[in-house]
């Protein structure tokens, strides 16, 4: 039993061993000479102790094995901007890590703002090598091109040079990281799909339903952007599968359902609960629809109040076109989903504030605020209002904290209020763009619809002069300058 453990580890480390080594290692020395070997190279400039380049490590490993094996091949390469590549990375700017670049032959082609899995990154990779549309030259090729990967293919159908396909050819290099694009002249291959003149979407057979066609015709111009568009509003059906690499395709309206989601390991029951969501979904189509893992977007189902998702049912969670949150606290079977979904439509259910509870009193200089109390004591207070959104771990806003404790003593009388929040336990309002720590905003009390962010000074006096320019009225003890008037008259 112990040698078929010590058997089973020595094959998982040489496994991974051989992952990394797929990885090429180059530095100042060798860089510039050995990238003009490389077709088409991913570069990634990383230092040892960044926390986010040990998480990207594994990923690059793994798909730097699969891409080896891609005809032409691509290279996946690392540079360690602390010691071997400082020079490297210096010429290129690299000011992040990991930063990652894209290389065709030596030379810079652009940087790789793509996903950072495996799967993503083989896929975005893939795109980057040889034309942006495989021409298929029988029925084989046809169906092979189909079946390769469980992807979304769209396949252009000419029997002849047409504007369609000058514009198809436009459409697919614009989407090459993204879709798998074919296309044929050959009669054998138009006549098996019945069209001369044409392109066709074709979506994977792991997603084939009852509810939607397994394909979809275009039928607009022969305009590029309208096969673009075409192609986007169609790419993930009534009910797309959502994963860390795509999120930014599902828009607002939105509806997620999130389960035990898995095309690999479990995909018969992955569809099990979409054929139940899809049936709702086929008749509001004026919501998009979405699965989603439910581990992978665990931090998604804390922003909705959810600590862990128990069972194997999907919990379901929604925004509006106003990017409010809903909930849906019944079990999910298809008529309580659909009762959800006609409620949200009509507006009858309440919104969902993540908040921590209201403080029992509020009567420190600085006010609290939280996501059930915002708007009485940020938007309706009747003052001028100046609010810091903070996170409790945050250096910066532990250096602000007593600075801004002796600005709202020294305000106390003034028709100014003072608020702090904590963005990370309570909803930020769509009103504000909070990116970093800490963030804070000047709201004129008669304007609280256009919150201006403050980008000055976080020392008192700078505050004091802000505050003492922009208020609505005159502060009683200081001038417009930030001057106290008792000094002055002294």
């Amino acid at each position: 039993m112990n040698r078929l453990r010590l058997g089973l580890f020595l094959a998982v480390i040489c496994a991974a061993l051989a992952k990394e080594e797929d990885v090429v290692e180059l530095g100042d020395s060798d860089f510039e000479s050995k990238m003009k070997d490389y077709e088409v190279a991913l570069v990634m400039f990383y230092a040892p102790w960044c926390g986010h380049c040990k998480k990207l490590k594994p990923e690059f490993a793994k798909a730097a094995e699969d891409l080896l094996r891609n005809d032409p091949p691509v290279t996946l390469v690392k540079v360690d901007c602390t010691e071997a590549g400082k020079e490297t990375c210096s010429k290129f700017e690299v000011s992040g890590y990991p930063t990652l670049k894209i290389f065709k032959n030596g030379d810079i082609s652009q940087d790789y703002n793509g996903p950072r899995e495996a799967a993503g990154l083989v896929k975005y990779m893939k795109g980057q090598v040889g034309p942006s549309s495989k021409e298929l030259s029988s029925v084989a090729d046809f169906n092979k091109f189909l079946t390769a990967e469980n992807d979304v293919s769209v396949v252009g159908f000419f029997e002849k040079e047409t504007d369609l396909k000058i514009a198809f050819l436009k459409a697919s290099d614009r989407l090459r990281e993204k879709v798998r694009f074919a296309h044929s002249t050959h009669k054998t291959v138009l006549d098996k799909q019945g069209v001369k003149n044409g392109i066709v979407l074709f979506r994977p057979a792991i997603l084939a339903n009852k509810f939607e066609d397994d394909s979809v015709t275009y039928s607009g111009k022969a305009d590029a952007d309208s096969i673009k568009e075409f192609i986007t509003n169609n790419y993930h059906g009534l009910v797309g599968h959502r994963t860390s690499d795509n999120r930014a395709d599902f828009k607002s309206p939105l509806i997620v359902a999130y389960y035990n989601v898995d095309y690999v390991k479990n995909a018969k029951g992955t569809n099990y609960w979409r054929n139940r969501i899809l049936k709702v979904a086929k008749n509001y189509k004026q919501y998009t629809f979405a699965i989603s893992n439910k581990d992978i977007f665990q931090m998604e189902l804390n922003e909705f109040g959810m600590d862990y998702a128990k069972g194997d049912k999907p919990v379901v969670f929604a925004k509006n076109a106003k990017d409010q949150k809903f909930v849906m606290s019944d079990e999910f079977t298809i008529e309580t989903f659909e009762k959800f979904v006609k409620d949200l439509i009509a507006e009858k259910l309440e919104v969902y504030v993540k908040s921590e509870a209201i403080p029992e009193s509020n009567n420190e200089p600085v006010k609290i605020a939280v996501g059930k109390n915002f708007d009485e004591v940020v938007i309706n207070n009747g003052k001028d209002t100046l609010i810091e959104f903070y996170a409790p771990w945050c250096g910066h806003c532990k250096k602000l904290s007593p600075i801004y404790d002796d600005l709202a003593k020294k305000l106390e009388n003034e028709e100014v209020a003072i608020v702090k929040m904590d963005a990370t336990a309570n909803d930020v309002p769509p009103l504000f763009d909070v990116k970093g720590f800490p963030t804070l905003y000047w709201l004129p009390k008669d304007n609280k619809k256009s919150p201006v962010r403050y980008e000055g000074g976080r020392e008192l006096d700078d505050f004091i002069k802000y505050i003492a320019k922009h208020a609505t009225s005159e502060l009683k003890g200081y001038d417009r300058k930030g001057k106290d008037k008792t000094k002055t008259e002294l």
